[in-house]
Parts: C-alpha cells; sequence; structure tokens
C-alpha cells in the first residue's frame, strides 16, 4: 500500500519537493523544436511547476527562463524577440538566451549595471527535433541520456505532444501496467474472430497473464509470457525509464524503437512526449479473419486549437467535458468495450477519471499490479537518498544505461531465464543509432 507520505512525495514536483529535485537532475523534453521560430513570439512553457518562457533568437539559438524579468518581475511573454535577445516591453531591458541582460535603455549610461544582472535561464539543448531543458542546480549540465529513440536524427522520427489533465505518476502508471490491454482496449475481442498472425490474439485468448518484474539499471522492468498455442511463449517486455520515460511492449521488438515521457507540467497536468521509430512500418494488426477491421482500436490524435495560456498547448479534444468521446451504445452492445474508440483516449480517459492526483490510500493493488509498487518504490529510493545523501539517482552520471532498455514483443521455446533472454534478443535486434554513426 503507497501511504499518504508516499503519495504526495510521489506526485509533487514543483521546487523543492522530493520528486522535483529528483527530476531537475535530468535533461527533460519541453518543446517540439518547430514550435519555436526565429524572432518569432515567445512560448509559454510550464515545467515542473515552473512559469517558464522559450523563445529562438535570430540565430537560431533557443533560450528557455523564468518568465518574470528580473527587474520589476513583469512577463517576458510580452517581450519583443529581435536582434538576438528578449526586450521587455515594459522598460526595454533586454536579454540574450542565457540571461544575461545585453541593454538597459531605461538607466542612464554612467549607472548602467547590466553586467551584474541576469534572468533566471536553462542550459538548452535540442536533438531529434525536440527543445531539451536542464533545471538542476548543477554547476555542469549532465551528459545528455542515451534514449535510443532521442538518438535519431529529426526526419527518421514520429515526435508526438500531448496534454493530460492529470498527475504524471498515474498518466505513467497506465503505460507499465501488465493486464489492462484485454480489457479496456480489447476487452470486447474475440479471439476467434482473429486470423492466426493477428497478435491481439494471444492477449485476448488469456487475459492473465504471467509476469517477472525486477528493477533495473536504468529503472524497472517487467515480461509479461502467455502460451501462443504452437508450443512457443508469447513475450511482451516493458520498462520504466528513470525519471519519467515509459517503453511500452506493442511492436516488435527486433524494429520498433518507442518510448514516451511523461513530463510534469504542475501537479495536475502533464505533457507525453512520444518518440517512435518503426523498422518494418507496420503496427499490430487490426482485421478480422473476414476482412473487417476491428473497432475501438482508432489511432490518432484530434487536438484542440492551441493557445498562449499556460495549459494552451496540445490539448486532446476530448476529455471528461465530453465524457472522453464515449458511445454508450457501443458499450452497450460490445462493439466497443469502454465505447471509446481510440486506443490513447481510452488510457487518457482513465487515469484522468481518477481526479488530478490519484488518492492511493484508495487504492487495493492487486498481483497484477507489482510493476507500479515497484516503479513506485524505486522513485522514492532514488528520491530520497538524493535528498537524504546527495545520491545521484541513475543515468545522470552513466547516460549510457538507458540505451540498453527497450519494449515489445517476440516469441520464443518456452524459458524461465528472461532476463539473459532480453538481453540476447536486445543483441540482435535492429539498432538505428548504431547505423547511422556507422554510416557516418
Amino acid at each position: 500500500m503507497t501511504t499518504a507520505t508516499e503519495g504526495a512525495e510521489l506526485t509533487r514536483v514543483g521546487p523543492g519537493t522530493v520528486m522535483g529535485e529528483l527530476m531537475r537532475q535530468y535533461w527533460i523534453p519541453a518543446a517540439m523544436s518547430s514550435e519555436l521560430k526565429a524572432d518569432g513570439p515567445p512560448l509559454r512553457l510550464l515545467l515542473l511547476g515552473e512559469k517558464l518562457i522559450g523563445f529562438r533568437d535570430s540565430a537560431g539559438r533557443v533560450g528557455v527562463m523564468d518568465h518574470r524579468c528580473p527587474h520589476r518581475c513583469a512577463s517576458l511573454f510580452l517581450g519583443r524577440n529581435e536582434a538576438n535577445g528578449l526586450r521587455c516591453v515594459y522598460h526595454g531591458w533586454k536579454f540574450d538566451v542565457e540571461g544575461r541582460c545585453v541593454d538597459m535603455p531605461s538607466v542612464p549610461l554612467h549607472q548602467d549595471f547590466k553586467d551584474k544582472v541576469r534572468a533566471k535561464a536553462y542550459p538548452v539543448t535540442e536533438r531529434a527535433g525536440v527543445v531539451w531543458v536542464y533545471m538542476g542546480s548543477a554547476a555542469k549540465a549532465p551528459p545528455f541520456p542515451e534514449i535510443e529513440a532521442a538518438l535519431l536524427p529529426e526526419g527518421e522520427l514520429t515526435v508526438v505532444f500531448g496534454q493530460r489533465s492529470c498527475n504524471f505518476m498515474q498518466a505513467l502508471e497506465g503505460d507499465i501496467d501488465t493486464s489492462h490491454f484485454g480489457f479496456l482496449h480489447g476487452g470486447h475481442v474475440d479471439a476467434n474472430e482473429l486470423p492466426e498472425d493477428n497478435l491481439l490474439r494471444y492477449t485476448v485468448q488469456n487475459r492473465t497473464p504471467e509476469y517477472y518484474v525486477a528493477d533495473s539499471d536504468w529503472g524497472t522492468t517487467y515480461a509479461a509470457h502467455r502460451q501462443a498455442g504452437d508450443g512457443r511463449t508469447y513475450w511482451r517486455f516493458a520498462n520504466f525509464l528513470f525519471p519519467f520515460w515509459t517503453q511500452t511492449p506493442q511492436g516488435e521488438f527486433p524494429h520498433q524503437v518507442d518510448i514516451r515521457a511523461w513530463v510534469p507540467m504542475d501537479d495536475t497536468h502533464t505533457m507525453f512526449v512520444h518518440l517512435s521509430w518503426n523498422g518494418r512500418k507496420r503496427a499490430i494488426g487490426t482485421v478480422k479473419k473476414d476482412g473487417s477491421p476491428l473497432t475501438g482500436f482508432g489511432f490518432g490524435h484530434r487536438y484542440q486549437p492551441n493557445t498562449t495560456d499556460w495549459h494552451g498547448r496540445w490539448r486532446l479534444q476530448d476529455g471528461e467535458a465530453s465524457d472522453w468521446g464515449i458511445d454508450r451504445e457501443a458499450q452497450h452492445a460490445n462493439t466497443i468495450y469502454t465505447g471509446i474508440d481510440n486506443i490513447h483516449m481510452q488510457d487518457q480517459a482513465v487515469t484522468e477519471s481518477m481526479g488530478p492526483i490519484t488518492d492511493h490510500a484508495f487504492e487495493h493493488l492487486a498481483p497484477s499490479d507489482q510493476m507500479v509498487a515497484r516503479t513506485r518504490r524505486r522513485l522514492l529510493q532514488a528520491a530520497r537518498a538524493l535528498r537524504d545523501k546527495g545520491v545521484l539517482p541513475p543515468g545522470v552520471e552513466h547516460p549510457e544505461v538507458f540505451y540498453g532498455s527497450r519494449g515489445g514483443f517476440f516469441f520464443t521455446q518456452p524459458r524461465t531465464d528472461w532476463q539473459e533472454l532480453y538481453a540476447e534478443q536486445l543483441r540482435v535486434a535492429v539498432r538505428p543509432a548504431e547505423r547511422k554513426q556507422a554510416a557516418e
């Protein structure tokens, strides 16, 4: 059981909180590179409870800083992005991407003290078409994490952002839940209607898989296994990676590089950032034996128009106000188990329905929730070790540990040495980042 104290430590991410300080040790994906135009308008960014401004200067460099001008605290969101700096419209003070005050036109020249003024700015880098921010207090930012998808160039990746109105932890836990797929997504599917090569067949034939769970160098790992009906075992591997990354088991393990960040905007809003590469350009089969499509397996995202407010970016069209688009007739007829015809929206509905922050004291975790429980414990232990002993969490000093992680499915003959099996599959998997390096 997760206690009230543990729940508060897990879910609060602002400055000075246990989890917030842990997250500030890492590079954080903050925005799509395409959201920031050279000399274009500043962008409001809400990260870990901090109100920030992002902008791209005339030379293409990106700055991310506190939205308050250090003069009189007027918002730099109103600023003029011009000539390699952001100028506050209140008194004309101007700041470069590193937060240095480079012009103080409202102060007489003999009293100018711009060299002593800095806006609170954070280190920034751009990788994989994404702007990343380091919000920690170390004098030098840590090495960039060797997350496989983030090592690929923008043109080889699919990058998707989307906002969820709930705490990051309950959103993240939806990706590492070992048994919900056969109900939330496939509860209406009859295995006998599916062809032999449809991988959903094994999930809906057996909705109570056996599984293994363990700590790993990058966080936690689970391996669910089912009999495939032909003497083979159907494996599904998934991972949690510090501090908020997940790898789901939906893709073909040798050919899919797929990861999602559940970035806390604040305690009650989360931005997911999905990076994916598919070597075979195919997804899970969603067609029945008779050629008709399976209902309930819609993909893609429908967005509301972006606005400039703090929660105005990448909001999905459906939410609690529209009951997440639920069709009660489809639910009643069991043509769609949930009545919601979109896999992501099905996840969004259940995690947002828990409320802004789940009351963990109300839960009754089952044996099938071991991955959830272990991940909570792993995060808490790391956050407390940082707070109490100054021990840096996994992957900060050794970013290469992340490269050993991948989620996905595959088939083998029956085995129990699941961790060695995982290592074997990873050794023969396609590694597009290595292929790119070899080409260079």
